[in-house]
Order: structure tokens, then sequence, then C-alpha cells
């Protein structure tokens, strides 16, 4: 790669009238328009003067963090019928935010959009004087820049720029940047700052992010649909799949799991809920613990259930194995069928536990892995069942 590339946002700087014009020539008759938080209640785009709902906006930005718009869409309809406002959504209760939020991942986001709906609603006058600065809205839990300038250049057509995955690719390529953007963000967040387009930057925000989810791609981007192509510097050196630089990767940690579906003799099934801390925090769970080295998976769940939940059970036969992967390790969870013993269940290390029957389980949040624990579970009972009556 050629040393000019340090040079390159200068000489991007030169063309920003050209750079907008293209950007936004292109977003009109290829961007993605249909976006339902974007949109007036009529279905139309808003004009420069209108101001969209600052709270469909919120929600759906939260949601986007980590995740496709593809998958999120779903979830924010029902989400927006559940809890159709900030008041709503203010006085909801945690459980009900949690189980709405199941499958989407990275559970704090739904605890920190709970939390700053009701730090935001004791804000008052809300809603009808939503603030506009970008401070108020970083005061929030999670939110961070990028999603604040996301909701205020939507919601009120504010001049406030964006980073967010997508914006990273694009503009490293475009200055065919020779290190991963995240060891100079504050060169990028001054990039983007300039690019912005002060008299459209809805508009323009929005076009930077589709650029970057329908041609940018991470892999095989379609340069020939790009209305950067020739102001592109990885273009022009060749290879634009070898933006932006990727950080060196790291080895996830694996651990091995062992989880116990305690059953007891009117068969209800034994939960507890996660302390609200961590990526999985307030969902509910079976219970278990990390297998210690050299120990047999039996022995690891019968010392969970009884560290954690001071019972005796009897571990029995194996449910299901199965793997998962976060973004900071690799988790392995083996699962028996256990028969309660002896001891009143205790919340030594949750916020609470409880005997259900398995099929009320759907009426719990459970992370994604449970969903697999769940099925095989019903799977079996249903299997008992079916025995035992002939």
């Amino acid at each position: 790669m050629s040393k000019q590339s340090s040079q390159q946002p200068e000489l991007v700087l030169d063309q920003l009238h050209e750079l907008r014009f293209k950007l936004l020539r292109w977003w009109q008759h290829n961007g993605r328009q249909t976006i339902p938080w974007k949109l007036k209640p009529d279905g139309s785009l808003p004009a420069p003067d209108e101001q969209l709902d600052p709270y469909a906006i919120w929600v759906a930005e939260v949601m986007l963090q980590q995740t496709q718009l593809q998958v999120v869409l779903p979830y924010w309809q029902r989400w927006m019928v559940a809890f159709p406002s900030l008041a709503a959504l203010a006085a909801a209760e945690e459980h009900d935010v949690l189980l709405l939020w199941q499958g989407l991942g990275y559970y704090s986001r739904a605890r920190r959009l709970l939390a700053g709906a009701r730090q935001m609603q004791a804000q008052a006058p809300l809603p009808s004087a939503w603030p506009q600065d970008l401070e108020t809205w970083l005061a929030l839990p999670g939110i961070g820049r990028s999603t604040a300038g996301s909701i205020l250049s939507s919601a009120f057509n504010r001049p406030f720029a964006i980073l967010d995955g997508n914006v990273k690719r694009v503009l490293a390529r475009l200055i065919a940047y020779e290190r991963p953007p995240s060891r100079e963000l504050k060169r990028f967040w001054a990039l983007s700052e300039s690019l912005l387009d002060p008299a459209r930057p809805r508009d323009f925000n929005q076009a930077l992010m589709d650029l970057g989810a329908t041609v940018c791609t991470p892999r095989n981007p379609r340069c020939q649909q790009c209305p950067w192509q020739f102001q592109c510097a990885a273009y022009a050196a060749g290879d634009p799949a070898a933006f932006p630089v990727p950080d060196a990767p790291r080895e996830l940690p694996f651990q091995v799991i062992g989880v116990g579906v305690v059953r007891n003799a009117s068969g209800q099934v034994l939960i507890d809920q996660r302390l609200n801390e961590g990526l999985l925090g307030g969902l509910w769970e079976f219970p278990g613990g990390k297998q210690e080295p050299g120990e047999p998976i039996e022995t690891t769940i019968a010392r969970e259930l009884q560290e954690e939940l001071a019972i005796e059970a009897e571990v029995g036969e194996e449910l299901i194995t199965l793997e998962h992967a976060y973004s900071h390790k690799r988790l392995r969870f083996v699962v028996h069928l256990c028969r309660w013993i002896s001891g009143e269940p205790q919340p030594l290390a949750s916020q609470q536990v409880r005997w259900v029957e398995p099929t009320e389980l759907g009426d719990y949040p459970f992370p994604a892995a449970n969903a697999r624990i769940i099925a095989a579970l019903l799977e079996r009972l249903q299997a008992e069942g079916s025995a035992a009556a002939a």
C-alpha cells in the first residue's frame, strides 16, 4: 500500500461537495427508504423541517446495536405494539421487557433502554419537548456518541455525525486507511463530521449507512454500483475488500458448563433468575456452572446445585449437549435431567428461584442457548407421556 493513503483525508475534504451530491443522489434511487421509524405516519419521507418520533427511533437504534436491520424489524414492530410510547416503556416491568427482547441477544441493551426511558420520563416536559442536544442523550445508559447522533439526525434533522460499523468500513475504504479504524477513532469521527451534509444530515447519515449495508459490504463489495467508486482510494488500490484493516484476532476462552434440569415429584422444573449484571443479567436459566479440571460433568452439576441453590439432587441421564459462542467466550453446555431429593431451593447466587410447570417456561425470558434445552425437555416429556399412555 502506498504511504499516500495517510494524506487521503485532506484530499477527501477538497471533494466534499461532490461526495455529498453523489451519495444523496444514489440514495434517492437506491437507498432503504421504507424503514418504518424513518417515515411519517402516512408512510412518506419527512421534509427537512419535520420531526419524527424520537422514541421509536431510539428503540430502533438500541436494537440495531450489534444486530442487523432485517432481524430487528419484527422485534421493533412487536415492541411498538407492547410499549407504544415513552410513558408505556417507563412504566413497564423488567420481566416483560426482557421477555419481549428474547432472541435479540445482548440483553443489557434492554435493561439500559428501560432505565433510560425512566430517566427521560423524569425530565419534564416530555414527550412534548424532546431534548435536541447531544449531552442529554449521552447521559442516558447505553447511548454512545454514534447512537445519539443517529437519533438526533433522524428525529430532528440535526447535524450530528455517526460512526457505526458500516460507516467505519465505508470511510476506511474511502481513504484506504492502513491501520484498524479502532486505533484512530478521533480521525474517523473528524472525517464523518466533515463529510456530513449540514443541509440534509438526516438523509446523509441514512445514505451513508445504506451504502455500507447494501453496496460497500464486508465481503465482495459491489464497487460498480457505488457512487463514490472513483473517489475511493481502496478501489484505486485495486483491493477494496482489504479494508478496513482488521484488529488482531484474539482467541476466545472455552468453558464447559454443566446444567441441571431439576424436576420435583410433581413434575415441575427448577429455574433461577440471574443477577442484574453482565450481558444476560435478569434472565432466567436452568441452574449449573463451570466444570472444574478433571471433574466428571455429573459431579459438576451436583456440586453447582448444592453451592448455588442449597439442594441435593440425583443427576440422571443426559438431555442435550450444545455449544454457543458469545463475543467474549465459547461455551459447551452439557445438560442432564435431575431428580430433586432434598433442600428448599435458595437463591444463593441469583435473584430468585422458582418451580414452574414445563409448559410455563415460555412465559420467562431465557438466553438464546436455553431455547434448545427447553425444546429438548418438552420433546422428552412428550415422549414419556406417549410411552405411559401406551
